[in-house]
């Protein structure tokens, strides 16, 4: 092993984390410094020097030393960026804030800051790393001199994807960029005529204050975090305590752990007494509330309000009302009742609320807002207000230049009040933002609408019966269907870069991006497409379809997201070809994001599909879809022992810094699965009187960890039980009979030969049992039966 090492002595405590880190690797490696060089082609110095605590070491000697030792390269890059970070506070200088930029100076500035944070790459790095067409290295040299900034959002999340941010703080670094924008137009003057200048900013004119009910207790979040209890308003203290307050209100009265509230007020940086200030913090509201309002259970907090006993849930209510009532046809009630809904925001959701969580909610709700307002604003037109719209939209338009279908509603406004030259203009205002912002042309809808106005289509008046084959009219709906993202999720960051790097090239307009996620049962598919989904929904602002194909034919599949697409039942057709022909139309123009969860194979996806540009979708499913046309393929397996620990950690939702050992054992034997590891936690959390080692007791018995590994509806036996019976009667002998073999590892001629066929034949049921999840490959020829499923076949008749 060489010579002892010297003792760590730094200010910086993340860098002091990090050369412990390394040098535990290196200790469980047993390898020396010279040996560990050997393997990765780099001067043993080097790496001793990484490890040495002295200095922030380089991005590249520390993955080379994580891996040369077998240690994951996520968490040594995660403890590295934390002392990067440590390095600069320690010289001063904070670590940049998007919440604090307001000009294009500090934007400049930030996104400097950020480039040093990771270590300062070279640009062509930074190319890769951003995915194809983001951000040319040429465009990064420039942005790094501050001769540029980031052309758009696009652009810009392509940026920060190659400096590390997680795509968790995108959405903050985009409202920022999105100010600076409005802040250098206000200062630069207008090149249009005063009769068509407008605004920057969208004019939030403060609405009336709905009514607080007159008892019980009430939540806002639409605007500043308030509380009220019968009709009075109660303390709501400092910023993180009311940072604390919004998460509980927005997990609608579901517990949330200690360290999931630490993760949303604090992040991966929380001070040292987080959880005592979180306890702090509860106790206060706890206080304030009244008794039974804050509840403490399973190691967590939960907020009891009634059905409407807050801001968002009374917003959601009336948004479905609305929908409702515009199905039915009609329209002015269902104007109403949507501007009731948009009346509860109070200027910017959660406003002076710190915390990654916050950022986050912030992004999602004034997302939601302005899909609210453009829904409105369509049935204002529908209504025959044009006239009474276009100084709304003016401003929208103004304040959000890339959404088209903004542009669309003013020129059709526009032209309705006889300003049919205005209209034109808005369309060469559009035409000329997109060719010098994003290189691509209007959508198609636009430029029809266009030519409609050229040639003075009479079905653009109010009123008109639309002619039969004219394109959806922008009465559709946009659906908000992606489920909330899971908020524990762990690891996975390079796979995620690569899903949000493939779904946003929809921003370019250039193709169809298909991303098929593929896994077996439990690994965590869909956690990673939500994930993603929420990623890139900026990107989507014609709304996110959610499909869940499990037991679901093609139609009914297309009958439910016409109908999430504001098409009534009666106008869907009865044939699949028919059905399939009318959803794509209706996402003709349109950018709209579609999941597709637990898809069955690639025949079954293939109908839904959009034929239109700007659209992205998602696939899972357990079987790999090689079969469908031009799909970008991410195969998921089960997590690294870190990202299990670190995931079990979040969940269980206690530290464990006594009890790793039991932790790790624990981890292990649910075979690094993710679902198996959030039944094992979630049992731990919710009895609070269990150590970690009372759980590994329990789950060493391999005859009955199947049954301990369940919590309410987390269970891992249904899964792979629904796998095997998915089987034919030769695949499923072909399982027991590998499961049965002594050896853990089968090489390809050793499965041939127990399976008692060829080995072009055993290649081909071993890979039939990689699809159903029921066997692992171990490099090009063998395999693995994969210990969960390993203690189910233990349970199976013999034949």
């Amino acid at each position: 092993m060489g010579r002892r090492e010297r003792p760590i002595a730094s200010s910086n405590r993340a860098l002091v984390k990090l050369a412990k880190w390394l040098r535990d690797q290196r200790s469980n490696s047993g390898c020396s410094y010279a040996e560990l060089a050997a393997r990765v082609d780099v001067h043993a110095t080097t790496l001793q020097r990484a490890a040495s605590g002295q200095s922030v070491p380089s991005e590249r000697s520390v993955r080379a030393y994580a891996i040369a030792c077998g240690a994951s390269v996520d968490t040594a890059m995660d403890l590295w960026r934390q002392a990067r970070r440590g390095r600069l506070r320690t010289a001063g200088s904070a670590s940049p804030s998007p919440q604090d930029i307001d000009d294009i100076e500090m934007l400049r500035a930030g996104l400097r800051e950020l480039y040093e944070l990771a270590g300062r790459p070279s640009v062509r790095v930074m190319e890769e790393r951003a995915g194809a067409g983001r951000l040319p290295h040429s465009t990064a040299h420039r942005i790094l001199l501050g001769r540029t900034v980031p052309r758009d959002a696009h652009q810009l999340t392509g940026f920060l994807t190659a400096c590390l941010v997680t795509s968790f703080e995108h959405p903050a670094w985009v409202a920022a960029w999105q100010r600076t924008r409005g802040a250098e137009h206000d200062a630069a003057p207008s090149t249009l005529p005063p009769h068509r200048r407008a605004p920057h900013r969208t004019p939030v004119a403060p609405p009336m204050r709905p009514s607080v009910p007159a008892s019980g207790l009430y939540a806002s979040v639409l605007g500043p975090v308030r509380l009220w209890q019968d009709g009075e308003a109660l303390p709501t203290g400092s910023p993180q305590q009311r940072a604390l307050l919004a998460a509980l209100v927005l997990r609608e009265g579901r517990t949330t752990t200690a360290a999931e509230l630490i993760d949303a007020l604090w992040g991966e940086e929380p001070p040292s007494q987080a959880l005592a200030a979180v306890r702090t913090y509860a106790s206060r509201l706890r206080k304030a509330t009244g008794p039974g309002a804050l509840v403490s259970e399973s190691g967590g907090y939960a907020l009891r309000l009634s059905a409407q006993g807050c801001d968002v849930e009374l917003a959601t209510r009336l948004a479905r009302q609305a929908e409702q009532l515009r199905a039915q046809g009609d329209l002015e009630q269902a104007r109403r009742v949507l501007q009731h809904a948009l009346s509860l925001w109070e200027g910017e959701s959660l406003a002076g609320v710190p915390g990654p969580f916050a950022q986050a909610q912030h992004a999602r709700l004034e997302e939601w807002r302005l899909q609210l307002l453009e829904t409105r604003l369509d049935m204002d037109l529908a209504c025959g207000l044009h006239a009474g719209i276009v100084a709304e939209l003016t401003a929208l338009t103004s304040a959000h230049p890339l959404r088209e279908h903004l542009r669309e509603l003013l020129m059709l406004a526009l032209y309705r009040a006889g300003r049919q030259a205005e209209a034109l203009a808005v369309y060469e205002d559009a035409r000329r933002l997109l060719a010098d912002e994003l290189g691509v042309d209007p959508q198609e809808g636009l430029a029809r609408l266009q030519q409609r106005i050229l040639q003075a289509d009479p079905a653009l008046a109010f009123g008109a019966v639309p002619a039969s084959g004219d394109a959806p009219t922008p009465s559709l709906l946009r659906p908000a269907q992606l489920p909330p993202a899971v908020p524990d999720f762990v690891g996975r960051s390079e796979v995620l870069a690569d899903l949000t790097g493939v779904l946003s090239a929809a921003a370019a307009g250039e193709r169809l991006p298909v991303a098929a996620i593929c896994g077996p049962g439990g690994v965590g598919k869909t956690a990673l497409a939500v994930q993603a989904g929420h990623a890139v929904a900026q990107f989507f602002p014609d709304g996110h379809l959610y499909l869940n194909l499990d037991g679901r034919t093609p139609q009914a599949a297309l009958a439910a997201a016409l109908h999430a697409l504001g098409v009534a039942e009666t106008a869907v057709p009865a044939g699949l070809s028919e059905c399939s022909a009318l959803y794509r139309s209706a996402l003709h123009g349109r950018r709209v994001l579609v999941v597709l969860d637990h898809a069955q194979d690639a025949a079954q996806v293939q109908w839904l599909l959009p034929a239109a540009r700007g659209c992205a979708v998602v696939v899972t499913s357990r079987r790999r879809m090689i079969d469908l046309p031009g799909a970008h393929l991410v195969e998921l397996d089960v997590m690294s022992p870190d990202e299990a620990l670190k995931l079990f950690t979040r969940i269980a939702g206690r530290p464990l810094s006594d009890e790793r050992g039991p932790a790790r054992y624990v981890v292990a034997a649910c075979g690094f699965l993710p679902l198996a590891i959030r039944a094992a936690a979630s049992r731990l959390a919710a009895r609070r009187t269990w150590t970690v080692a009372d759980l590994a007791d329990k789950l060493a018995n391999e005859d009955t960890r199947l049954d301990e590994l369940r919590a309410g509806t987390l269970a891992v036996k249904p899964v792979i039980d629904n796998s095997y019976h998915q089987l034919t009667s030769t695949q499923a002998d072909a399982f027991r009979t590998l499961s049965s073999s002594a050896d853990a590892f089968l090489p390809l001629q050793e499965t041939a030969r127990l399976l008692g066929c060829s080995a072009v034949d055993a290649e081909h049921l071993a890979q039939n049992l990689v699809d159903a999840g029921l066997l692992t490959p171990v490099g090009s020829d063998a395999y693995q039966v994969p210990l969960l499923a390993w203690l189910y076949a233990k349970t199976l008749p013999h034949s």
